[in-house]
Parts: C-alpha cells; sequence; structure tokens
C-alpha cells in the first residue's frame, strides 16, 4: 500500500449495510485508520451511486432487506469486474449453500461481525496487500 503524504493510505473503501450503528462504528473505525470511506445504508442508493475504478474495497453486509450483499456485488461486478469484495455478516456462512446459489460468486474475504476495529484494519490491508502481489 502507498501512503501519502499525510500518513493516510489512498485506498478508498464503500461499505454497503443496513444497519445505521454498524455502518457509522466501520466508518469511524477506518477513517480513524487512514481509509476513505463511502457508506450507504441502502444497497439500491449504493448501486445507483457506484462508480467504476473509485473503490480498492467493498465491504458489503450479506443479509440486507431488498436486495443482500450478495446480490449487490454481482450487479456491481457488471459495472466493474475488478472490484474486490468482502463480505460481512453476523450469521455462520455455508459455503456449499452460497456456491449452489451463486456459482459465479468468486470472493473468499468473509468477515463475522462483531469485530473490532485493529482486526478489520488487518483484515482490509490484508485483502489489499494480496491484490499487489
Amino acid at each position: 500500500m502507498r501512503k501519502t503524504d499525510s500518513n493516510k493510505y489512498d485506498h478508498k473503501l464503500l461499505i454497503v449495510d443496513d444497519e445505521p450503528d454498524v455502518t457509522l462504528a466501520l466508518t469511524k473505525g477506518l477513517e480513524q485508520n487512514g481509509f476513505s470511506v463511502d457508506a450507504f445504508r441502502d444497497p439500491h442508493l449504493a448501486l445507483e451511486k457506484f462508480k467504476p475504478g473509485v473503490y480498492a474495497l467493498l465491504l458489503l453486509d450479506v443479509k440486507m432487506p431488498t436486495m443482500n450483499g450478495f446480490q449487490l456485488y454481482q450487479e456491481i461486478k457488471k459495472k466493474d469486474p475488478k472490484t474486490k469484495v468482502c463480505f460481512i455478516t453476523a450469521y455462520e456462512v455455508f459455503y456449499d449453500k452460497l456456491k449452489d446459489e451463486y456459482p459465479k460468486l468468486d470472493v473468499g474475504c468473509f468477515i463475522k461481525k462483531p469485530i473490532e476495529t485493529n482486526d478489520l484494519v488487518r483484515k482490509i490491508r490484508n485483502e489489499l496487500q494480496h491484490d499487489k502481489m
């Protein structure tokens, strides 16, 4: 990761989670650790506002009303096939069922809620570093 002069990482993140307290906590924690963050509670609005090539990583809640995180990711991939994602969930992720439901989903980053900010930052940095290798 490249650091800017202000000692902030130059990676912009997109968070989509329908729970206002989760969205606020994630945004504050990540901004305090040098990330630039856009956050949405409505997946449809996030999709509407999404611009290709802007975000280094998406953090998408799995379970949201009207459009779940997997559906949102599939729509975003149509706009930007190179988009990286970490799914956030408070529930167990059953990979076999997930693969049956979304056979084209090629994602290995899942974050279990609740998560400490330091652990989240470490996970995100690892995902972004993995991209460089």
